[in-house]
């Protein structure tokens, strides 16, 4: 049985399609044809691929490292799509090698009892990150890897770990070419890399940077560090919080001149819609005040956007073209991590889920046909 929505404009992935006919079969796109008005057919005013938010630590209830079950990733999940994010990658951060094993165990079960749900794999950031870049990560589970603890990841997280961040400084080079050959995206961060350390990482095959500008050695006249290597290297995908708070709207300007095509956006959210005013993992904790989530120590310990927010903002606070800022949460991540064959474009073939949103920017939603 086939389904039709019309839309006044459809952000295609790489361009703007004005008053399209979408026809859907068996969850898929069959068709995508111009049409003057609905005909009967839903109508929305503008129609994207479902939006991608790769690193995203928590639902509005739950933390995914503190509590790494198919609840917290079922709220992830689920708070998620209510802010107008389709697809998630719930990301676990520096903690016990036991409780890695267990988030990965817990995506993997999850995905098999839904496996047309947005939940693509996860992110695992750290442990092996550099302490002097720590932030918010606790001192106590910052390691160095051992090639024992990276042969069990790569084992235990094969086709789940879509993403892992890492300190390549702290790396042998065999040790980054074992996560290489393993298939998962390696993402440079929480680092305190030199501008040459950055580069040769670069070189190895390391095209993404974890949150940039934040937990990375910043840019000098003389030592560029991993911010000028990222500046520098025209493949490097360079991820972005665009709160205000992270960074702020001319540093985010700045990086949109820089990077271009390659700038994209995540939430980064420690938790969704501010709900959750304390929380605290052992020595980890976080309060949110003014729209910020600090913790004991001053430091940022997560955002409190959505991805549909850092859009908004991409927009209307950076000067970002609307088309660029819905790429920056749909194809761009999606071509970052390597799942564009999959998810981030709207043609024949790729999945019926999609983000709707109306001119103002106001409302965002998801829609799964």
């Amino acid at each position: 049985m086939s389904e039709q929505i019309f839309a006044k404009r459809v952000f295609t992935g790489n361009d703007i399609l004005k008053d399209q006919l979408i026809t859907m079969e068996n969850g898929r796109i069959s068709a995508i044809d111009h049409q003057n008005q609905a005909n009967g057919a839903a109508a929305v005013e503008n129609l994207a691929p479902g939006f991608f938010d790769s690193h995203i630590n928590g639902g509005e209830k739950y933390y995914f490292t503190q509590k790494a079950d198919e609840e917290t990733i079922e709220d992830i999940y689920q708070s998620s799509v209510g802010t107008g994010s389709a697809y998630v990658l719930p990301t676990l951060i520096t903690s016990p090698q036991d409780n890695i094993l267990k988030g990965i165990e817990a995506v993997r079960n999850y995905q098999e009892k839904n496996p047309d749900s947005g939940v693509l794999g996860m992110h695992l950031e750290g442990p092996f990150l550099n302490p002097v870049k720590r932030g918010a990560h606790l001192t106590e589970y910052v390691r160095k890897p051992t090639n024992s603890d990276l042969e069990e990841i790569i084992r235990h997280g094969k086709n789940v770990i879509k993403l892992i961040t890492i300190a390549p400084e702290m790396f042998t080079e065999e040790q980054i070419q074992m996560l290489l050959d393993s298939g998962i995206t390696v993402s440079a961060g929480h680092s305190n890399a030199t501008y040459q350390q950055a580069t040769a990482a670069f070189a190895k095959g390391i095209n993404v940077v974890t949150h940039l500008y934040n937990a990375m050695s910043s840019f000098g006249h003389r030592e560029p560090g991993l911010v000028g290597a990222t500046f520098d290297s025209k493949d490097t995908y360079a991820p972005i919080i665009i709160d205000g708070t992270h960074c702020s709207y001319a540093a985010a300007r700045i990086a949109y001149k820089q990077k271009k095509e390659k700038l994209f956006l995540i939430s980064d959210a420690l938790f969704l819609n501010e709900k959750v005013t304390e929380f605290k993992w052992g020595e980890f904790d976080a309060y949110l005040k003014e729209g910020k989530y600090i913790n004991s120590d001053g430091n940022l310990a997560g955002a409190t956007i959505s991805l549909p927010d850092a859009v908004r903002n991409a927009v209307n606070e950076v000067g970002i073209p609307l088309l660029e800022a819905v790429e920056m949460a749909t194809i761009r991540p999606a071509k970052a991590t390597g799942l564009s064959s999959q998810i981030g474009t709207i043609a024949v073939g790729y999945p019926a889920t999609f983000t709707t949103f109306d001119d103002e920017l106001k409302k965002f939603s998801v829609l799964k046909l």
